[in-house]
């Protein structure tokens, strides 16, 4: 990347930008950040950019046959990790998979989704999902078309999209603030506005600002192939090599031993990443299957992931997550850790998303090329409840 090289126009523009931002700052500004704070400002910042000899890559993990037949715990970027058998009734296509021993229940399984995959994952995300009955970050402010924010972009004849009336536009006080929302919240293009699209749910509704379930509104649809791929996975790992040895506390009824039989998603988000685009710190607390296992999958450009402990003061571990890789987030300790994404890295996208690689029949995937160029998609599917189980709410109509 054009950043790491000093005689680079994108270097000497970091540098400058870096110099004015921090002419009047503190120099003992960061003496209060805790451990976590400090590793999302390390690797956000674009000035200077950040050193990623200590971030776990497992595609560049090398290990003999002895290691990898021991079980025993090697080391990776100064980060131990743990080769796992995978069960082979339903390993078909799983390559390996790795544990972070100091992180229990963490498990990441590399380049998961074949590239095949992947480019249909990428369609389903935007042509397919992020539309109505889905909610999305844009529908607080925008009416959007019944056919989807991204089909509306693909159609050159697509109408502006509204925005939704608030009466508290007029009688704000202060008039700056009332023309301030108007020029934020103002009609656009689909084209225009499918920068802005963020996040849409999967299954049940999870509010945003109240961090919890929204249960009145039904549960949505899980798509299958999504459902599968998650399964699959879960399925794939020999949990006993995870947690066998653990005397963890804070398991709840569901215990891994059964996962094989009781894992069954039923909710989740579909995140969109632009370059700039951070998710600082955070644990997920509000599902009660509270241990059950978190699936993440990764498209697109790379990202830098921090997960650390049940603290902001414990110093987390970076791992760099490319287009394909699976991480699986589950047990008491793991589903409590402090996470986050603080780099999307720039120019990082595989070849597999460009045209050139186009040998599957998709005749419009130049749409899709040009967005993911500067975008990362993530789909996060968790399990609310066990599974069969009727929460018995009143839904809205």
């Amino acid at each position: 990347m054009d950043i790491y090289d000093p005689s680079s126009a994108a270097y000497k523009k970091a540098r400058r930008q870096y110099l004015k931002t921090t002419k009047s700052r503190t120099k003992d500004l960061d003496a209060e950040w805790t451990p976590f704070r400090a590793a999302e400002k390390r690797y956000k910042a674009r000035f200077p950019p950040p050193d990623l000899s200590h971030v776990l890559d497992l595609s560049s993990a090398t290990c003999d046959a002895v290691t990898l037949a021991s079980g025993q715990s090697f080391y990776c970027n100064g980060v131990e990790i743990k080769f796992l058998d995978t069960n082979e009734s339903t390993s078909s296509g799983v390559g390996k998979a790795f544990a972070v021993p100091h992180v229990p229940g963490l498990v990441i399984l590399p380049s998961f989704v074949s590239p095949q995959d992947q480019r249909r994952l990428v369609q389903w995300a935007l042509r397919d999902h992020a539309r109505h009955p889905n909610e999305t970050n844009l529908d607080a402010h925008y009416i959007l078309p019944n056919e989807g924010l991204w089909n509306a972009h693909l159609n050159s004849d697509a109408p502006l999209i509204r925005t939704r009336a608030y009466p508290e536009f007029r009688c704000c006080i202060h008039r700056s603030l009332r023309l301030r929302r108007l020029r934020l919240f103002r009609q656009l293009s689909p084209t225009a506005l499918i920068s802005r699209l963020r996040w849409a749910n999967i299954g049940w509704s999870y509010h945003w600002g109240s961090k919890q379930y929204d249960f009145t509104k039904g549960k949505g649809r899980v798509d299958n192939e999504i459902g599968a791929i998650c399964k699959r996975a879960v399925s794939a790992v020999n949990w006993k090599e995870v947690f066998g040895q653990s005397d963890e506390e804070g398991w709840v009824d569901e215990h891994w031993r059964s996962w094989h039989e009781t894992y069954e998603p039923d909710a989740g988000i579909v995140n969109y990443y632009q370059i700039k685009d951070t998710l600082m710190a955070h644990v997920d607390r509000s599902e009660v299957c509270a241990t059950s296992p978190l699936v993440s999958i990764s498209l697109g450009n790379a990202a830098i992931f921090l997960i650390g402990g049940l603290t902001r003061d414990v110093e987390p571990t970076a791992i760099l997550l490319r287009s394909g890789d699976v991480v699986i987030m589950s047990g008491p300790a793991c589903r409590r850790a402090y996470h986050g994404v603080p780099r999307i890295l720039e120019d990082t996208l595989p070849d597999h998303f460009s045209l050139k690689s186009d040998g599957e029949g998709f005749s419009s995937w130049t749409s899709y090329e040009l967005y993911m160029r500067t975008t990362r998609i993530n789909i996060n599917v968790r399990q609310v409840f066990p599974k069969g189980f009727d929460p018995g709410l009143q839904v809205e109509n």
